[in-house]
């Protein structure tokens, strides 16, 4: 699986509430292009969240994409991810793109690659990005020690966490919530 360097996307489930976070900051190289990017996105009528780390020209594509198999599915998130995986993986043009996707809605979670992989996680936490694995330990952590947060809360701490340690995640956070 690629390891995309530039950004920090969040998802995780807790006290019945599903979330996706994602970090503000667009880097080219050594340097910031950007401090407020929109990284995580609403899908098929507000029922899908969806957070991409990676190229931004080819995440874009992607967002619209994976809408076209929402709409091609009636929402149904599974069997989306899934045929976009077959694409992404058999075509010649996607397979080249440069972007990981999570995504999610109010039952399922998933992270998709140009490895045409769909992994859903065994925890409810999923996490990308040069940051994700700050995020996700922490994500982790604090749901452990502070059960009694809201999903915002800990999807906020952790996004917090993971930039103050991640150079390339910034602390200007998007996060939505279904």
């Amino acid at each position: 699986m690629t390891e995309m360097r530039g950004t920090t996307i969040l998802a995780l489930r807790h006290g019945g509430r599903v979330v996706v976070a994602g970090d503000g900051q667009v880097s080219f190289g050594d340097t910031i292009i950007k401090h407020g990017a929109k990284k995580v996105r609403r899908l098929y009528k507000g029922k899908v969240l969806a957070g991409f780390a990676g190229s931004t020209a080819d995440a874009l594509n992607l967002f619209e994409r994976f809408e076209g198999k929402l709409d091609q599915f009636s929402g149904n998130l599974t069997r989306a991810a899934v045929e976009l995986a077959k694409d992404w993986r058999t075509d010649r043009v996607l397979r080249r793109l440069d972007a990981l996707l999570i995504a999610v809605d109010a039952d399922k979670s998933f992270l998709l690659s140009g490895a045409g992989e769909v992994l859903e996680p065994d925890d409810e936490v999923l996490a990308i990005g040069s940051g994700g694995p700050y995020a996700l330990a922490a994500a982790r952590g604090i749901m452990a020690a502070a059960p009694n947060w809201t999903a915002k809360q800990v999807a906020a701490k952790a996004m917090s966490i993971a930039s103050g340690i991640c150079v390339f995640t910034n602390s200007e956070v998007t996060i939505e919530e279904l």
